[in-house]
């Protein structure tokens, strides 16, 4: 029977069983099949992958894979110019698009600044549609997600916990000099604005209108927000996530 070389690398690893981890190992090939096909099928989703060198030679997804190929497979964070080959350049910073599981993650990326969609009842179907369509990273713990074909970019979160999570997700796309605190909804991800006191004065709490003069509002679900008694603490929330990442 026919067979390939393959080798994933770094990060690769997290998605392949021990014996494959950043070595070189043989694969059968026993049809006609294009690389993206093939790698996929070893475990990697190919939003993860940053870059396909086969016999020496870098080459994208739709590679028809040949009998004795040796293919070395580098992470999405390593790919370098190689990576143009498997997809567009991503702008920065990007935006997000969330599954249904990453409810705190969302709340933390708006919180830094970062354009990122959540809808809590969102299927698989309109995950991978708002992130093909409008350009965004599908951030995610279902592996199968990123499978699919109209998915361009794609990052699977590692961590479990949310504080966590953000500070990965801030290295992964190397984001914490992109970091505009306190200029989004929390609530709908719309940018806030600044307003003046005595147009949201019917709207604030008697101690609010006391002690505090500067606000922001959402044009969106008009939500106000104030640097209030939390300010604080979200500051030092800030802190422990650009620190981490």
């Amino acid at each position: 029977m026919s067979e390939v070389r393959v080798a994933f690398r770094g990060s690769l690893d997290d998605f392949v069983p021990p014996e494959m981890r950043d070595r070189w190992f043989a694969w059968p090939l026993d049809r006609r099949t294009s690389i993206k096909d093939l790698l996929e099928s070893l475990g990697p989703p190919h939003t993860e992958i940053g870059a396909i060198v086969v016999n020496g030679r870098s080459v994208g997804f739709e590679y028809i894979v040949r009998e004795g190929d040796r293919i070395e497979v580098l992470p999405a964070s390593d790919g370098g110019e190689a990576e143009a080959l498997l997809r567009p350049p991503l702008p920065l910073p990007p935006s997000f698009v969330l599954d249904t599981h990453l409810g705190k993650l969302v709340t933390y990326l708006r919180l830094l600044g970062f354009d990122a969609v959540y809808e809590r009842n969102a299927d698989d179907d309109q995950l991978a549609l708002v992130s093909a369509h409008e350009g965004r990273v599908l951030l995610t713990r279902d592996r199968g997600l990123l499978k699919r074909g109209i998915v361009t970019y794609g990052y699977y979160v590692r961590e479990q916990d949310p504080e966590r999570q953000t500070a990965e997700v801030l290295r992964r796309y190397r984001l914490a000099g992109h970091v505009t605190p306190f200029r989004r909804c929390a609530r709908c991800n719309t940018p806030t604005v600044p307003v003046r006191k005595e147009d949201v004065l019917d709207r604030l709490e008697p101690k609010t209108r006391l002690y505090y003069d500067e606000f922001r509002e959402c044009p969106r679900c008009a939500g106000i927000y104030w640097k209030g008694s939390h300010y604080d603490r979200m500051l030092d929330l800030i802190g422990r996530l650009t620190g981490d990442a």
